[in-house]
């Protein structure tokens, strides 16, 4: 399973989740057997400061991501990852090790729009 984790470094493990999918400068792209990491690169995000709807999920989808960790993405988003085929998981947080365990350990599930997100009108899927 590939998992991509939002980051705002590249330091590997140890890089800071992003609270934003999309407006972070990297992706932590993660390969994992049961809970053991098999092989961890990290990739630009070629959309940072400027992305269109569906760009990021179809970048991610590009690089076989199975999981999207993130801290918070919109509606919209959501929806993206999913025709994709890619289970968006909102509220990580800490470094990509930490958000990991979360998520492999059960803890951390689901994705809900980030408040910010339904501000601006972006948290329904059709919005």
């Amino acid at each position: 399973m590939r998992i991509a984790v939002s980051v705002e470094d590249e330091r590997g493990l140890d890089a800071a989740v992003s609270p934003h999918f999309g407006r972070c400068p990297y992706y932590a792209l993660v390969d994992v057997e049961g809970r053991e990491v098999k092989a961890l690169r990290t990739v630009a995000n070629p959309f940072y400061g400027n992305h269109q709807p569906g760009q990021v999920p179809g970048f991610i989808h590009q690089q076989g991501a199975d999981v999207m960790l993130t801290g918070g993405m919109g509606g919209r988003a959501v929806a993206f990852f999913e025709q994709f085929g890619i289970e968006p998981v909102t509220g990580a947080s800490g470094t990509v090790r930490c958000a990991l365990e979360a998520y492999l350990g059960g803890q951390l599930h689901g994705a809900a729009p980030c408040h910010e997100s339904v501000e601006h009108g972006h948290g329904h899927a059709a919005g």
